[in-house]
């Protein structure tokens, strides 16, 4: 660990050894963040593409299927895929747009609420013990850098989330 923080103190010039060991940190870290939420939904055979479209429509209920596709980065083929999967099951409601009866207003049922927030307290769980154990300057360094690594449509659409909401 004192070598790590040896290695930052020159943020700078990183040699590519050490960018390729951030590299698979982030690989493995991935892997560990998406194991709990990846066991839940294997027992109701969906996937990582159902969990982040869960999580987005929860994040804001009534969204519509365009602005979805916008935050997923997804093909409108593979997200119809999911959503006709998340209304069958009863976990999305599909609601006409009372302005624009074309769109789509997204929201989750109760049932879709529940795994959402299963989903959520394991992550939740993971973060926190994570961000407990590096401390408040590595927590505030973390999300520096995951800000910098968005491209910056992306980092827009992040900035444009609220703060503090659910």
């Amino acid at each position: 660990m004192a070598d790590d923080r040896r290695d930052s103190d020159s943020l700078l010039f990183l040699t590519d050894e050490q960018l390729r060991r951030a590299i698979e940190a982030m690989f493995f870290a991935y892997r560990g963040f998406t194991a709990d939420p990846d066991r839940i939904l294997a027992d109701m055979n969906y996937g990582r593409a159902h969990h982040r479209a869960i999580h987005f429509i929860q994040r804001s209920p009534g969204t519509t299927v365009n602005n979805l596709l916008t935050i997923l980065g997804v093909t409108k083929q593979s997200l119809n895929r999911v959503l006709r999967t998340l209304v069958e099951d009863g976990l999305v409601e599909s609601r006409v747009g009372q302005r624009d009866r074309r769109e789509r207003h997204l929201h989750l049922t109760d049932k879709g609420a529940e795994l959402e927030a299963a989903l959520s307290n394991a992550q939740r769980a993971r973060m926190r013990a994570a961000f407990s154990q590096a401390g408040p300057d590595a927590v505030a360094g973390f999300r520096q850098v995951l800000e910098h690594m968005m491209d910056p449509e992306l980092r827009r659409l992040f900035a444009g989330t609220k703060e503090g909401e659910r």
